[in-house]
């Protein structure tokens, strides 16, 4: 592959009308921007409809779009809505998401848009018939009770075959409904990706290793689940004590029965690569560690910091999904606490793993995020979407690392902290990485309350946005500048 660069910034980050960025002219003009600069990659987080925190590692399904990325202005083109419905009769500031606001306005726009349609679903229908009669039932079923399906009662909990063949009658609009959010989803981002080819940008999307208790998967095939009579899971997903928290974090995802993934070839996995490899071009594989060991934390704890560690399906699981795709275009993210049976197994399939400026300037010697060692078989960032902006980052140093910092770069005593960003994200490109990727707030100076998420944590998360106006072509010339001073 060639050396490349690109750009981390989530859907809901993008510029937009309603309180949230989604798949309208926002994403497109990003494209542009992203064009103009000489970028060849665009990464994003998951995009599965999200539940619990807004969370897109806590997604109602493995599979189905998020449907608030869907843009009412694109339904007007289709003759489903008007332009004086779509009208915003309210402000919302421009920097930060409104969930809340913007499932109220959109939720009212897609009814009315559903009530207009009049064309036939059964083709995207049967296309998706391994996870969306599932999906669509899942979500009517929860529009009805609000609650977390295991809570629901019994019969609809257990999926009782009754049960469920009386709640398609019975809820056959509101399921109609839900698959033609999905089509309209799905039709969206397709052309929005033809956009993205034709600009020749590649998508990095995200999988996530685990999925929400609260979900279709979990409730429709609790089989694949470490559940008990009651499922609920016997034990839950996390991670040990660790840079990010002192005491670990508590995911809270039900863990998988590999044993019965193996029996079923790992069927469900390779439906996940596959659809979500029909949306972009190149999977970040989350929490890779995991699946050589992971850690499991005892159903009902407060922290993370009383879990063991179990083995996970390594390479079998690995040469079962190359057997099924053939190709494997997979970033690892290897952060945290690996082990050398981990680097062995990511080793083993030739998949980058992560560099992370922010931790590479302690230990230097053997620190592998440390530049001066990286090899071009990685990828290169400044911070994750779990670290802090690197503005916030270098101002929350001591002032003995600050120096280091700076002299580390070559730069003088006194300098303006801007100015260290921009020689980290210099030297992100001038790493022999094989691609570099930036978050966008480090390419606009932002201090830490741009932050994206902060693990451990459930409040204040995943709301940052961008602006319009700071997506400049000044700063486009710059970043192309760099681009092309290294090659990338």
């Amino acid at each position: 592959m060639e050396r490349q660069s690109g750009i981390l910034l989530h859907i809901t980050s993008l510029p937009g009308d309603y309180g949230i960025g989604d798949l309208g002219s926002g994403a497109y003009q990003f494209i542009n921007f992203l064009s103009m600069s000489g970028q060849s990659l665009w990464q994003i987080l998951p995009i599965g409809p999200t539940g619990f925190a807004n969370s897109p590692y806590q997604s109602y399904s493995a599979i189905a779009g998020n449907v608030l990325f869907i843009s009412p202005k694109q339904l007007v083109t289709k003759g489903l809505l008007c332009e004086d419905e779509i009208r915003i009769t309210r402000s919302f500031p421009p920097e930060k998401t409104d969930y809340d606001e913007a499932k109220e306005i959109k939720e009212h726009l897609f009814r009315l848009a559903f009530q207009r349609f009049k064309g036939d679903l059964s083709s995207f229908y049967h296309q998706n018939i391994e996870w969306l009669p599932d999906f669509a039932m899942f979500m009517a079923i929860k529009s009805q009770y609000n609650i977390i399906w295991t809570k629901w009662p019994t019969e609809l909990k257990y999926r009782e075959p009754d049960a469920l063949e009386s709640i398609r009658e019975s809820l056959f609009d509101e399921i109609q409904y839900q698959i033609f959010l999905q089509f309209l989803f799905f039709e969206q981002w397709n052309n929005l990706r033809k956009y993205a080819r034709k600009k020749r940008i590649k998508i990095i999307g995200d999988l996530p290793i685990f999925v929400s208790l609260d979900s279709a998967d979990v409730w429709s095939h609790p089989e694949l689940f470490d559940l008990d009579e009651q499922l609920l899971p016997r034990e839950v997903a996390g991670v040990p004590p660790d840079y990010f928290s002192k005491k670990g974090q508590l995911w809270g995802n039900p863990l998988y029965n590999w044993e019965e993934h193996r029996k079923q070839n790992y069927s469900w996995w390779k439906l996940r690569f596959k659809k979500l490899l029909s949306l972009v071009d190149i999977i970040r594989l989350d929490h890779f560690r995991g699946f050589e060991g992971y850690w499991a934390v005892p159903y009902g704890n407060k922290t993370a910091e009383n879990g063991v560690w179990r083995k996970g399906p390594a390479e079998d699981f690995f040469y079962s999904i190359k057997e099924s795709l053939k190709e494997l275009p997979i970033i690892a993210e290897d952060l945290g606490l690996i082990t050398p049976e981990v680097e062995e197994l990511r080793d083993k399939f030739k998949f980058p793993g992560l560099r992370v400026l922010h931790f590479g300037f302690e230990n230097i010697r053997s620190n592998i995020h440390t530049p001066h060692n990286h090899s071009y078989d990685c990828v290169v960032y400044t911070g994750t979407h779990d670290n802090d902006t690197t503005l916030g980052w270098y101002r929350k140093n001591k002032k003995e690392a600050q120096k280091f910092i700076r002299e580390y770069l070559g730069l003088h005593e006194k300098v303006e902290d801007q100015l260290v960003v921009w020689h980290l994200i210099r030297t992100a490109y001038a790493s022999p990485a094989r691609m570099a990727i930036i978050p966008m707030q480090d390419f606009i100076f932002l201090d830490s309350d741009a932050r994206m998420n902060m693990p451990g944590t459930v409040a204040n998360n995943w709301q940052w946005r961008v602006k319009a106006s700071q997506l400049t072509e000044d700063l486009a010339v710059k970043i192309n500048h760099l681009t092309n001073l290294f090659a990338r």
